[in-house]
C-alpha cells in the first residue's frame, strides 16, 4: 500500500487538507478549505448550517469525491486510496446507522465481518465494545427498541469496530439529552485517550470546549478561523473584567458611576447580583486601568479583580454573525454522485 506525502507543515498530521474545493452545480459546498489535525488530537470544526462541516466529512471519508483539491487520512490519499483509508476510519454521523432489526451484538458482529476479522475475534470485538458501552444487557435485543442515548452508543461502538486510527464525529450528540450526551463525551475522551485522532464537527459549544483541543470555524465553505480555544476567543479583541467588592451593598452605585464615566468603547456595566460581582466590558489595557482607578477613587475595598475571555459562543457569533443552534445541518445532495469503491 503506497502512501501519500503531502508535506504536512509537521510531523505526525493524521488529516492534511489542501485546498478541498466541493460544488454541487452552482453551489460551492468547500471553497478552497485547508486543513491539518495533529495524531491523537480533537479538531473541533464548527460552523452554521449549511457551512460546509458535514460535505468535509463525507469527503474525507470517501464517501463523496472533491471537485477539486487534495486530502489524506493516516497517510492515504482520499481519491486514490479509498479502500485502504477506509480499513483505517471510523464515522459516526448525525443519524444512527445500525440495523434496528437486528440485536446490538449481531449489528457488531456483522459490521466486524465486514472488515475481514475472523469470526473469533469479530464476536471477541463485539462483546469487549458492547461492555464497553455499557449495552452488555441490551445486546440480545433489537436495535430498534434501543433509546436514542443507546442507540447512538451503539453507532460508535460500531465506529470502533476496526480499531481506527482516525475517527469523524458529525454532529454526534445532535438530539441527546444533557446525560447521555456527558456519556458519550466521556467516551470519546477515552478514545482519544487511546490514541485515536478525532475530527469532530459540532454546533455545541461546550461540546467543542470539552473536547477539542483545536478548532477550524467554516462558513460558507471557507475557513474563516482557526487555532485553540483561548486563541480564537483572544481574536474577538473583547474581555470583560470581574470586579467585586467586599461590601455587596456597593454594586449598584459603582455600576452607575461607572457607566457615567463615559470611558471610550466601554459597554453597559452588569450586575451579578448572585455572586455579587460587577462584569464590565473592556476592549483594552488602558480601559482596564481606567475601571479599577475608577473604582479606588471611590474608596471601594475590592475582594477581587479577574480578567475574563469571551465566551465560545460569542466568539461563535463574531466570526459567523450567526449564533450557535442544535438543528442538524441540510447540506445540498447531488443523486448523480457515486462512492467509489
Amino acid at each position: 500500500m503506497t502512501r501519500i506525502d503531502m508535506k504536512p507543515s509537521g510531523a505526525g498530521s493524521a488529516v492534511v487538507v489542501r485546498g478541498l474545493v466541493k460544488h454541487y452545480g452552482e453551489t460551492k459546498a468547500l471553497d478552497g478549505v485547508d486543513l491539518e489535525v495533529r495524531e491523537g488530537s480533537v479538531m473541533g470544526v464548527l460552523g452554521p448550517n449549511g457551512a460546509g462541516k458535514t460535505t468535509l466529512v463525507r469527503i474525507l471519508s470517501t464517501l463523496l469525491p472533491p471537485t477539486a483539491g487534495q486530502a489524506t487520512v493516516a497517510g492515504y490519499d482520499v481519491v486514490r486510496q479509498p479502500r485502504q483509508l477506509r480499513r483505517v476510519i471510523g464515522l459516526t454521523g448525525q443519524y444512527a446507522s445500525v440495523d434496528e432489526k437486528l440485536p446490538g451484538w449481531e449489528n457488531l458482529y456483522l459490521i466486524g465481518r465486514l472488515l475481514d476479522l475472523p469470526r473469533k475475534a469479530a464476536r471477541a470485538r463485539a462483546d469487549e465494545l458492547l461492555e464497553r458501552f455499557s449495552l452488555t444487557d441490551a445486546a440480545k435485543r433489537p436495535a430498534g427498541t434501543y433509546s436514542g442515548g443507546m442507540r447512538r452508543r451503539l453507532d460508535l461502538a460500531a465506529s470502533m469496530i476496526g480499531r481506527p486510527s482516525v475517527l469523524f464525529l458529525d454532529e454526534p450528540t445532535t438530539g441527546l439529552d444533557p446525560r447521555t450526551r456527558n456519556e458519550v463525551w466521556d467516551e470519546v475522551k477515552a478514545m482519544v485517550g487511546d490514541g485515536v485522532t478525532v475530527l469532530l464537527t459540532t454546533q455545541y459549544m461546550e461540546e467543542a470546549e470539552q473536547l477539542a483541543s483545536e478548532l477550524t470555524v467554516v462558513d460558507r465553505g471557507k475557513v474563516i478561523a482557526k487555532g485553540g480555544i483561548d486563541e480564537l476567543k483572544a481574536k474577538v479583541g473583547g474581555r470583560t473584567l470581574r470586579v467585586k467588592p467586599a461590601d455587596p451593598l456597593r454594586l449598584r452605585p459603582l455600576a452607575a458611576h461607572l457607566d457615567g464615566l463615559g470611558i471610550t468603547g466601554l459597554a453597559t456595566t452588569t450586575v451579578d447580583v448572585e455572586r455579587g460581582a460587577l462584569l464590565v466590558p473592556i476592549l483594552s489595557d488602558e480601559q482596564l486601568t481606567a475601571v479599577v482607578a475608577a473604582v479606588t477613587a471611590q474608596g471601594i475595598t475590592l475582594s477581587s479583580v479577574s480578567t475574563e475571555l469571551p465566551s465560545l459562543d460569542e466568539v461563535f457569533l463574531s466570526l459567523t454573525g450567526h449564533r450557535a443552534s442544535t438543528p442538524q445541518e441540510t447540506e445540498p445532495t447531488d443523486a448523480r454522485e457515486e462512492v467509489a469503491v
